[in-house]
């Protein structure tokens, strides 16, 4: 029989990536929420600011600076999660670099070192996290994928290649979970749209133009809220915003149409149009300062996510009626 998950209130969770964005964002709601909390992420004072954040809003917080891409510190982040705390009953794999560019061009280098942080990274997360929850006999895991780990896009392969990889991931997990007979332990996949963080400033890229996030963009809060209703009711994969659910639905529906017009959306939509960029290697090495937003949210860009989720069930419809037609 497996054991009952706790209330958020008395519930430890380990968040990676908790200095920035997504897993900033997450700490703080499960702050609110009276969790105890183990947080990572490589930079100390970035990683300690957000701590801080945190104790404000009464959490009992424990920070380990962590690089995700070492499978010895991601060990001993979970030893000393169980140390304070005695057990773990949320881990969330948050960490996650990008790079622009093309795949010809790209320095191999980087594109390693998204694979190392945005897959490994998770694999070492999964690597110490489900032992625990095994021997417990309870626990969530939740890896943050994207709407990329299933609808793929120019200039981002390595990203891309990444979320494809930990959606593919957190199957095989639950696969080998259920042929184990476990019960208790669950593996959840989050699959956000474009997110307001500082994800696209702290990028690589070598594109020669400044990149932005494609439209529609939701906050990180919104995805926060996801993942903290998961830590209490698990499921296996969840969209957050329309965008994502209505990409995904199109890429199952309609693949070749749907890479055509990933393609030319991204070329059209993921660049500024007139700002040169010099290439970088962004925060792929080293980590720059953060914060939860990235500055790319606001009433006129809400009004542009509405008009764009509103245009594409439009052109969706229109073409489902189309289909039928020629059916008949």
């Amino acid at each position: 029989m497996a054991t009952p998950l706790p209330p958020l209130h008395r519930s430890v969770v380990v968040v990676t990536g908790a200095s920035s964005g997504i897993g900033r964002a997450t700490a703080l709601e499960f702050a609110r929420r009276g969790a105890s909390l183990v947080l990572a992420a490589r930079s100390g004072e970035e990683l300690e600011h957000a701590a801080e954040e945190c104790r404000r809003r009464g959490a009992t917080v424990l920070a380990v600076p962590t690089d995700v891409t070492d499978e010895t510190a991601v060990r001993e982040l979970a030893a000393r999660a169980r140390a304070r705390f005695g057990r773990i009953d949320t881990w969330v794999n948050c960490a996650a670099v990008t790079m622009f560019g093309t795949v010809e061009t790209a320095p191999m280098r980087d594109f390693r070192q998204v694979v190392d942080t945005n897959l490994f990274g998770y694999v070492h997360g999964a690597r110490a996290a489900l032992p625990i929850f095994r021997e417990q006999g309870r626990g969530v895991l939740i890896n943050v994928s994207s709407v990329a780990g299933e609808v793929a896009q120019p200039y981002t392969a390595a990203y891309t290649a990444t979320k494809h990889a930990v959606r593919a991931l957190s199957m095989s997990l639950r696969q080998e979970l259920l042929v184990d007979g476990v019960r208790g332990v669950h593996v959840c996949t989050v699959l956000p749209g474009s997110i307001d963080t500082p994800l696209f400033q702290h990028a690589a890229d070598y594109t020669g133009r400044a990149v932005r996030p494609m439209p529609p963009v939701y906050t990180p809060e919104r995805v926060a809220r996801v993942i903290v209703r998961l830590a209490r009711k698990p499921r296996r994969e969840t969209y957050v915003g329309p965008a994502a659910r209505f990409m995904a639905w199109q890429q199952r529906s309609m693949p070749g149409r749907t890479e055509r017009r990933m393609a030319k959306m991204t070329e059209r939509h993921h660049f500024a149009r007139r700002r040169a960029a010099p290439a970088t290697s962004g925060n792929l090495y080293t980590p720059m300062p953060s914060a939860v937003g990235g500055g790319w949210h606001g009433r006129r860009k809400t009004a542009m996510r509405r008009l764009f989720t509103a245009a594409g069930l439009v052109a969706a419809g229109a073409l489902l009626a189309r289909r039928r037609t020629h059916a008949a």
